[in-house]
């Protein structure tokens, strides 16, 4: 019987990677959808996806799932090729693409950190939500709930101490949304085109959104 992918990738890298390793960072990210760098508890899987992503790539394949590494923001990707509906409500959707031309109007204009992340204060994101939604933002409550769905797709997070907010690294809003680079992978081009159709939109309508690019990948869902 053959080896498994793993075994013969472990065997390359002369010890440097068990098996556990590749099925580790494998398993991640498909769970997690994107694997940054930037993030601690990231990084030996990002390095496993990054070296070997040829390998992992073609290992995921058969599975329908694309592997991609951007390694000018060190950040590796996982996109399902066949989209399922019915992953998040109206209310996620749109406040993601919110968060996607939050991102693209301050990426114009080269306002991003040293990572591509984009740090939005909770003043400006209430600007831009009601420019774009016709609406308020949500309470602290369900806002809070929104944040953790975008940080599980692997497209926003809340900010640090360690994060360099404004000209003194501080911040004057109880916190700020550090969206990040791979938003732009997960809601390509034709989110942004059909961000309009939320302008006024009821958000309390069916609580199902439907289309590829509209619904990020949860770690059970296809994208």
């Amino acid at each position: 019987m053959s080896n498994s992918p793993w075994e013969n990738l472990a065997a390359r890298s002369n010890g440097l990677h068990a098996v556990e390793d590749f099925e580790a960072a494998t398993y991640r990210l498909v769970v997690e959808q994107v694997l940054y760098h930037a993030d601690r508890g990231s990084r030996t899987a990002y390095y496993v996806v990054e070296r070997y992503e040829r390998d992992i790539k073609d290992a995921l394949a058969p599975l329908g799932v694309d592997v991609h590494v951007n390694r000018q923001l060190r950040y590796a990707y996982a996109i399902p090729r066949h989209g399922k509906s019915g992953n998040a409500t109206i209310q996620q959707t749109v406040f993601a693409l919110v968060l996607r031309m939050a991102y693209e109007d301050s990426a114009k204009v080269g306002d991003l950190t040293d990572d591509g992340e984009v740090i939005c204060d909770l003043v400006e994101l209430e600007e831009k939500y009601r420019m774009l939604t016709g609406r308020e933002l949500p309470g602290k409550s369900e806002l809070d709930s929104l944040i953790r769905n975008m940080r599980r797709w692997g497209i926003a997070r809340l900010s640090t101490e360690q994060d360099n907010i404004g000209e003194e690294g501080l911040l004057d809003q109880p916190y700020a949304i550090v969206i990040r680079p791979a938003i732009v992978d997960i809601l390509g081009e034709t989110a942004l085109q059909r961000l309009s159709q939320w302008h006024g939109a009821t958000l309390s309508g069916p609580d199902v959104c439907e289309g590829q690019e509209q619904t990020p990948n949860d770690g059970t869902e296809t994208a």
